[in-house]
């Protein structure tokens, strides 16, 4: 029996549950509370992984070589990863010299395959994952630079020293001609145009003219190759990966 005033023996007993904090929180209180706070802290991340994905910006991996040397896609390279800016177009439209992801429409999906698993559980992970952006979006996602917009006339014809809007020379200092034979300069050997841009349309080309299917391949479709501002994801910010890539994608007009 223990003495009047002196310890309780269940006091110093490690697996006590009625020992209790100045808080009057148990051990095993203090754990579920602990395991709470986690799983809230783990869903508001995923919540606001999906928000910023959805409204404001998207990391996405570049897979081709259409882009160099904007961006490098280059097999036997380490791809580059760029930010998309979700928020740009819904205060204005896209520009001459923009670089943009966008949706590919139907006709462009031709060489696409899908990214997702055959096994049907590893696809619901994958398509959870790419709810919170995790995962990339089972969608054709391509990236080129806006040449021309709605209203203008945009060709590549024998005889042209290059690709013209309305009649004018661009001027398109982001093509590196060493991407392509001397030949093939300065049409990439495919005459095109003119072709009209419909309203609320932009006509897209590769950096690298000579290894891009871009709008010139698709003048047999409704828009004529031109791809609708609807179908525009974002506008591409930065390089964020690898680190010795890091910076700004610029926007250069050709027009100006």
């Amino acid at each position: 029996m223990a003495e009047f005033g002196g310890p309780d023996p269940a006091s110093d007993d490690p697996q006590s549950d009625d020992r209790v904090d100045d808080r009057g929180e148990s051990p095993r209180g203090r754990h579920r509370s602990i395991w709470r706070e986690l799983v809230v802290l783990v869903a508001v991340a995923l919540l606001l992984s999906f928000l910023l994905q959805m409204f404001v910006g998207r990391v996405y991996l570049i897979p081709s070589e259409s882009m160099e040397p904007t961006l490098h896609g280059c097999t036997g390279c380490t791809p580059d990863r760029i930010v998309v800016d979700k928020i740009a177009y819904r205060f204005g439209d896209p520009e001459p010299g923009d670089v943009v992801v966008f949706k590919g429409p139907p006709s462009w999906n031709d060489d696409y395959r899908s990214r997702r698993s055959e096994n049907p559980v590893l696809r619901g992970i994958q398509n959870a994952g790419s709810v919170v952006g995790v995962v990339p979006p089972d969608e054709n996602d391509l990236v080129k630079r806006v040449v021309a917009v709605a209203g203008q006339t945009v060709q590549c014809l024998p005889g042209d020293e290059g690709v013209k809007v309305d009649g004018k020379l661009l001027v398109e200092p982001y093509i590196d001609s060493r991407t392509s034979p001397r030949n093939a300069v300065p049409c990439q050997g495919i005459f095109f145009g003119p072709v009209a841009v419909p309203d609320s349309s932009v006509w897209v080309m590769g950096d690298n003219r000579a290894n891009s299917k871009d709008s010139r391949f698709h003048m047999n479709d409704d828009l004529h190759g031109a791809i609708p501002v609807s179908n525009i994801v974002g506008k591409v910010r930065l390089i964020v990966l690898p680190p010795s890539r890091w910076g700004i994608v610029h926007a250069v007009d050709p027009q100006q």
